[in-house]
């Protein structure tokens, strides 16, 4: 998949809030630098820079302070993603202006449903993040995000046996109502971040 005009990949990153984005942002931004590649991270939010400034905290020391920004939709993030991307795609614009050798924009954008999807204009390649501490219902509601993203993370499989999760269940029901891939992750010990790299490098990156 090659990227669109702006001469940069774009991955947006969505899901509920609680899921565990900024976690495997986390995970996956150093491994991406790691490859050689220059990353730039927009947080969406409604109001506020919170959430941009806690990945520019998070991210210290590993990627430019000023390829770390935060779009403040005014509503609903999923409006600045979906319906109306354009602030989004002006700061990506604002990220190959500064740095033309940028390579990759991740694009993280919470809500507290299921429908969060990602403008293909704005987003090359879209990961959905839900977590099994929601209910391992969750794949089988087939919400727009689950089923039409082009990989579905489920995520904090650790807490499985705490919040009485089966992902057996999870498992049959993502592949029962998806046609693309999904990845089981447990961000704090890594477990599946390889394999998230693996789909975003083959699709988006070295394609």
């Amino acid at each position: 998949m090659s990227p669109g005009h702006r001469d940069v990949a774009t991955v947006g990153v969505g899901g509920p809030v609680g899921s565990g984005k900024t976690s495997l942002l986390s995970k996956l931004v150093p491994r991406l630098r790691e490859d050689g590649l220059e990353v730039g991270v927009i947080a969406n939010d409604i109001l506020t820079q919170e959430d941009a400034d806690r990945l520019r905290r998070r991210f210290a020391g590993v990627v430019p302070e000023d390829l770390v920004a935060g779009v403040e939709t005014g509503a609903c993030p999923h409006t600045g993603i979906r319906e109306d991307p354009s602030t989004n795609l002006r700061q990506v614009d604002a990220f190959v202006d500064a740095h033309p050798d940028l390579d990759v924009v991740l694009i993280e954008s919470g809500g507290d449903n299921l429908a969060a999807t990602f403008d293909p204009g704005l987003a090359d390649y879209s990961l959905y993040v839900i977590s099994v501490a929601e209910g391992d219902d969750i794949p089988r509601k087939r919400g727009p995000g689950v089923v039409d993203c082009d990989l579905l993370v489920v995520n904090k499989t650790d807490l499985a046996p705490h919040v009485g999760a089966d992902l057996e269940t999870m498992r049959r029901d993502a592949s029962d109502v998806r046609d693309g891939p999904f990845v089981f992750t447990d961000c704090k010990a890594a477990d599946g971040i390889e394999a998230v790299l693996t789909h975003v490098r083959r699709e988006v990156l070295f394609d």
